[in-house]
C-alpha cells in the first residue's frame, strides 16, 4: 500500500471517519550542490520516488493533533495543543515538525484545528530530506484544508522557517524547494538567491545509466551535529572577504586556515553544479561522474562532513565501475550515491556490501533512485 492510503486507512481506524483528504511529498536526493545553498549558490536535486504522506481533516476547536505510524504500524501521539498556545521550544521530538508547520502558517492568518494522521516510507536521519517532507506535507494539508494557496517557492521559505526557528535547525532552503517543486525525470536547477529555476530533463535509465542510493544507516541529526558550525564559518569567511556570502568569493588565499577549506568546497562545489548543468543541457549525464566524485572528496577533506561509512560507499563503488558517487545530504553519516551503469548495478551493489561486511559496518541498504513527483494532493 502507498503511503497515501496507508494514511487514510490508518485515519479512518484512529478517527472512524473518512479524512478530508491526503497530502503527500518525497524525500530528496541532491545530485550535486551541497552545503552551497545556505551561501546563496545553486543546487540541484531531484525528489525520490519514496514519500511521507499526510491524512488530515479539520477540527472546530483550534486544536492540533497529530499521530504519526512507523515501519512497525505501531502509532505515536502528539499531545494535542492549540494552536494559538504553539511557540518555539514548547514541543520537542518528531511532534515539533508538524507543529512548527503550524505555528508558521498562524503567522499568515492561517489557524485552523486539524487532526493529522502521518505514514511515509522515507527513510529516516539517512540524508534523505524525510524531515522536510513530513513538514511539506503537513503545509499542503493545512493550506488545503483552509482552501489557501501559496506559490511553491514561497511556502518552501515558510517550511525553511518553521525549521530554524522553531525546531532549531539552521538549514538551508534546498530540502523543502526540492520536496515542492521538482517533477518527475527532472533534476531542479535552483539559484538559491534569485530563486530562478530550472526543471532540466533527467532519465538515467534512457542512457544505460542508475542513480544507486547507498543509506549506510549510520544516523545523524543536524540540529545536533557541527552543521552549524559550518553554517557559521562560511558566514565569517564571507564577512572577512567582504562579500554578502561565499557565493560572491573570488580569491579566498586570504582566508585563515580554519576558514579557508570551508569557502573552498563552496567556491569549487557551485563550480561542479554549474559543469554538471551543462552536461545534462547537453543530454550528456554519463559525463557528470568526476563531478560527482569530486564533490565528495571535497566534501571529505574541505568541509569535513563525511564520516568512514560514507567514504567506503564511495570508494567501493567507484572500484566497481561506478562512474562517479559521492555523499549526499547534511553529512555525518547517510546517503552516497553513485551514478552506475545499469549492467554494473549488481556488481557495484555486491562490492559495497562486500567493502561493509569486511570492516563489520552495518550493511547498507541499497535502492534505485529514480528522479519522480514532488508534493501534491494525492486524493
Amino acid at each position: 500500500m502507498s503511503p497515501a492510503g496507508q494514511a487514510a486507512a490508518e485515519f479512518r481506524r484512529l478517527h472512524d471517519r473518512a479524512p478530508a483528504g491526503v497530502w503527500s511529498a518525497p524525500g530528496r536526493v541532491n545530485l550535486i550542490g551541497e552545503h552551497t545553498d545556505y551561501n546563496d549558490g545553486f543546487v540541484l536535486p531531484f525528489a525520490l520516488p519514496h514519500r511521507i504522506a499526510v491524512a488530515a481533516s479539520p477540527r472546530s476547536d483550534g486544536v492540533l493533533t497529530a499521530v504519526t505510524i512507523g515501519a512497525d504500524g505501531l502509532a505515536q501521539h502528539a499531545t494535542p495543543t492549540p494552536i494559538a498556545d504553539l511557540e518555539p521550544g514548547l514541543i520537542g521530538g518528531w511532534a515539533a515538525f508538524p507543529s512548527g508547520v503550524a505555528w508558521v502558517l498562524r503567522g499568515h492568518g492561517i489557524d485552523g484545528g486539524a487532526d493529522l494522521v502521518i505514514t511515509g516510507d522515507v527513510p529516516t536521519g539517512a540524508g534523505l530530506s524525510s524531515s522536510h517532507a513530513l513538514q511539506c506535507a503537513v503545509a499542503l494539508a493545512l493550506l488545503g484544508l483552509a482552501d489557501v494557496t501559496v506559490p511553491l517557492p514561497e511556502l518552501a521559505r515558510w517550511v525553511q522557517r518553521s525549521e530554524n526557528d522553531f525546531v532549531g535547525a539552521p538549514t538551508g532552503l534546498l530540502d523543502q524547494t526540492a520536496s515542492l517543486c521538482c517533477v518527475d525525470s527532472h533534476v531542479l536547477f535552483l539559484d538559491v538567491r534569485s530563486g530562478e529555476q530550472e526543471q532540466i530533463p533527467f532519465a538515467p535509465a534512457d542512457h544505460g545509466l542508475g542513480v544507486l542510493a547507498i543509506d549506510t544507516r549510520v544516523k545523524h541529526s543536524l540540529a545536533d551535529s557541527a552543521y552549524g558550525d559550518r553554517r557559521k564559518g562560511c558566514e565569517r569567511a564571507a564577512e572577512l572577504l567582504g562579500v554578502p556570502s561565499l557565493r560572491d568569493a573570488v580569491d579566498i588565499d586570504g582566508l585563515p586556515d580554519n576558514l579557508l577549506p570551508l569557502a573552498r568546497h563552496v567556491v569549487t562545489e557551485n563550480a561542479r553544479v554549474l559543469r554538471t548543468v551543462e552536461f545534462l543541457r547537453a543530454d550528456k549525464p554519463h559525463l557528470v561522474g568526476d563531478a560527482l566524485t569530486q564533490s565528495h572528496v571535497s566534501l571529505r577533506d574541505d568541509y569535513q562532513v563525511s564520516c568512514p561509512e560514507l567514504d567506503v560507499a564511495v570508494e567501493a563503488a567507484v572500484g566497481a565501475g561506478a562512474l562517479g558517487a559521492r555523499m549526499t545530504g547534511g553529512g555525518f553519516g547517510g546517503t552516497a550515491i553513485a551514478l552506475v551503469p545499469t549492467e554494473l548495478d549488481k556488481t557495484v551493489r555486491a562490492a559495497v556490501a562486500s567493502a561493509f561486511a569486511e570492516r563489520s559496518f552495518t550493511a547498507p541498504r541499497m535502492f534505485a533512485a529514480v528522479p519522480s513527483p514532488g508534493a501534491g494532493r494525492d486524493y
